[in-house]
């Protein structure tokens, strides 16, 4: 966590944040939040477009984003412990700790924060799937699974995304 801190000081109130989440009871972590309370720190690269369409999803359904540009967005991915298997072009992080990695649904991510899990690290859609929040071309789509990842390392399957109708 040092050295995050280290590369942005904007990193300070994550890193407040982040840790004030990890250390939180299951019981303390249920609490629904309300939906205009949620504001993500979002880590991705200046350039990439994608990002900015996933950002614009969210914000759509009430979300709020405060986007970073780091250096090195991978040694970020690395310190909040998002895994090579589980990353997209970008992270988000909630004011709790939690950790959503690429292009999830905004419902999904809804769906979790009103109850997280036990010893869940966060919500990851790998990779870059065609027509996932973000990624829309036309009406082209591919299925893919939302990812639960925990924070030992493992993982399992959240939610599977069969037709782009189930996105909304």
């Amino acid at each position: 966590m040092k050295s995050l801190l280290n590369s942005h000081p904007a990193n300070l109130v994550f890193a407040f944040a982040l840790s004030l989440g990890l250390g939180m009871s299951a019981s303390e972590s249920a609490s629904a939040q309300p939906l205009d309370d949620i504001t993500l720190n979002v880590y991705k690269e200046e350039t990439c477009g994608c990002c900015v369409g996933w950002i614009a999803h969210m914000d759509d359904r009430g979300f709020e984003s405060t986007v970073f540009h780091p250096k090195d967005l991978y040694a970020v991915k690395d310190e909040l412990g998002v895994l090579p298997k589980w990353q997209s072009c970008h992270t988000a992080v909630s004011k709790e700790g939690y950790l959503f990695e690429g292009h999830i649904p905004a419902k999904f991510i809804s769906q979790f924060l009103a109850s997280p899990p036990e010893n869940a690290l966060g919500l990851a859609v790998p990779g870059m799937p065609m027509g996932s929040p973000g990624m829309e071309i036309g009406d082209r789509f591919n299925s893919y699974d939302v990812i639960l990842m925990k924070k030992d390392g493992t993982s399992e399957v959240y939610a599977t995304i069969k037709t782009q109708a189930e996105q909304y």
